[in-house]
């Protein structure tokens, strides 16, 4: 990437990726209740659905870190 891009760029794909991955852990966490509610595709199915919704929470978590700083509460 040899792209050179100004602040208003970097803040405008910053909240892009941030829509992206808040649709992401939308997406996982409808897909995991579905996987709960019908048994359908056993425990490894549903524990997949679970473990790509904590991760898109967490990269959500991070760019609303960057975006907003300090503004959010410490988890430890």
């Amino acid at each position: 990437m040899t792209d050179v891009v100004d602040s208003d760029e970097l803040l405008r794909r910053i909240q892009r990726a941030r829509a992206w991955a808040a649709q992401e852990e939308r997406t996982w966490r409808a897909r995991g209740e579905a996987l709960d509610r019908s048994d359908t595709g056993g425990p490894g199915a549903a524990r997949d659905a679970e473990v790509h919704r904590v991760a898109y929470g967490v990269v959500l978590r991070v760019l609303d870190e960057i975006l907003t700083p300090g503004r959010h509460s410490t988890q430890g």
